[in-house]
């Protein structure tokens, strides 16, 4: 991911004074914001969750589930909005989930969601900010 070069591109600097340290920590850091820590996770009006760090459109909130797991859950992205790789850290292999709008860590997809997709995107809250409809 490193290499790639996405449409929205900003030096380490500028993304420290648009970020909060803890978007900061998550988006490009690759970290994990506490479970149950986000607002966003309770959002339950119709509306768009876009990327905090480039405006792109992530997920609709009729895709949104209630997963139990402390983090808002997605079953379908915005079509060609984000992007996958393998994550390889803590001692093991998960679908990293990135915006393609900017390359910034949202969090990851796994393979127990609601069907039919059967997918859960599993995103960092305060990686996104929601306008609703």
């Amino acid at each position: 991911m490193d290499t790639k070069t996405f449409p929205t591109v900003f030096t380490d600097a500028e993304w420290r004074q648009r970020l909060t340290a803890e978007q900061y920590h998550v988006m490009r850091g690759h970290g994990t914001e506490r479970p149950g820590s986000c607002a966003l996770n309770h959002e339950k009006r119709q509306g768009t969750f876009t990327c905090v760090g480039c405006g792109q459109d992530l997920f609709r909130s009729g895709g949104k589930f209630e997963s139990g797991t402390g983090w808002p859950s997605f079953d379908t992205p915005v079509e060609g909005s984000v992007e996958t790789s393998t994550d390889r850290s803590h001692g093991m292999v998960r679908i990293e989930v990135h915006c393609a709008g900017c390359g910034s860590h949202l969090g990851h997809v796994f393979n127990d969601g609601p069907p039919p997709m059967g997918l859960r995107y599993c995103i960092n809250g305060v990686a996104m900010n929601f306008a609703a409809d």
